[in-house]
């Protein structure tokens, strides 16, 4: 799980558009996002299962949600593409480790301000949704 430093959703959506705001070339900015995905802890070997394979990927991802008794719901996935991996990160950047009402709360509007929207093929883009769709379900 990534460590969270911002103290909202919104904040840490902000810190990612900044980060990636001191890229011109979408060179550099691909390869921000690898780098965001190796950053992640490793998916737990038991939960690499067909139960935790989120569909409507075009690469293998695997997603886990945890929701404990305060209601802040933890998520953990991975992905065998490097881009994906880097999607994966910058969502569970903003969205892990917060209350379900915060996750619910807040649009990835952060993507299309960075510029994903346009430089993602349509498959890594129906991914990308059913990521965000997994994510609002299990805040839900």
């Amino acid at each position: 799980m990534p460590t969270q430093t911002a103290a909202t959703a919104q904040a840490e959506a902000a810190a990612i558009v900044e980060e990636f705001g001191f890229f011109d070339d979408w060179e550099d900015r691909y390869q921000l996002l690898i780098d965001q995905g190796r950053k992640l802890a490793p998916f737990p070997g038991h939960l690499r299962d067909d139960s935790h394979k989120l569909r409507g990927c075009q690469s293998v991802v695997y997603f886990a949600a945890e929701r404990d008794a305060s209601d802040v719901v933890t998520f953990t996935a991975e992905s065998d593409a490097a881009i994906v991996q880097g999607l994966v990160a910058l969502l569970l950047r903003v969205y892990s480790g917060r209350p379900a009402t915060e996750i619910r709360d807040t649009e990835p509007s952060f993507l299309t301000e960075i510029g994903l929207d346009s430089h993602l093929s349509a498959t890594r883009k129906n991914g990308l949704a059913s990521m965000l769709g997994a994510i609002k379900s299990a805040a839900n």
